[in-house]
């Protein structure tokens, strides 16, 4: 097979209205790294990046003007603010993380919305975060290394 980037595959493409501020704001919040190249539009838009987390990684991507990430479509429709209202991924990624306590701690420092607190269920520990555009995240710490 043809060579995987960090054997995953699976790889959740996630569209952002700023490609090039997601990145940061990942990084600041959750920890992501910017990983491989940009690929820009003429008039410097980002239109791709790629970001890594312990090994996960995630295409981070722009889908064209007509998009609205999250919190702006659920501004506009009543149906979208409904369903954001449970605190649980509806799109968005599960990131599995040796010490969730210190994801969740970077993750309010640095202006993410934490929709589930830091819970310990079965399967390990975990918390839900929404970045700076709405989108959803659930970082995961498993049993064998959750303390």
């Amino acid at each position: 097979m043809a060579d995987i980037p960090f054997g995953q595959r699976a790889v959740p493409m996630l569209a952002y209205e700023d490609v090039g501020l997601a990145v940061e704001r990942l990084g600041a919040m959750f920890g992501f790294v910017e990983h491989g190249e940009r690929f820009a539009d003429p008039d410097g838009t980002v239109t791709h990046a790629e970001v890594e987390l312990g090994g996960a990684l995630i295409v981070l991507g722009d889908p064209g003007r007509a998009y609205q990430n999250p919190d702006r479509h659920a501004r506009d429709c009543a149906a979208a603010r409904h369903w954001l209202e449970a605190p649980n991924v509806v799109d968005g990624a599960l990131i599995y993380v040796d010490d969730v306590a210190a994801c969740i701690m970077r993750a309010r420092e640095n202006g993410a919305t934490i929709l589930r607190d830091l819970e310990a269920q079965p399967f390990g520990r975990l918390f839900v975060a929404a970045d700076h555009e709405g989108h959803r995240w659930m970082f995961l710490q498993p049993p064998a290394t959750a303390s």
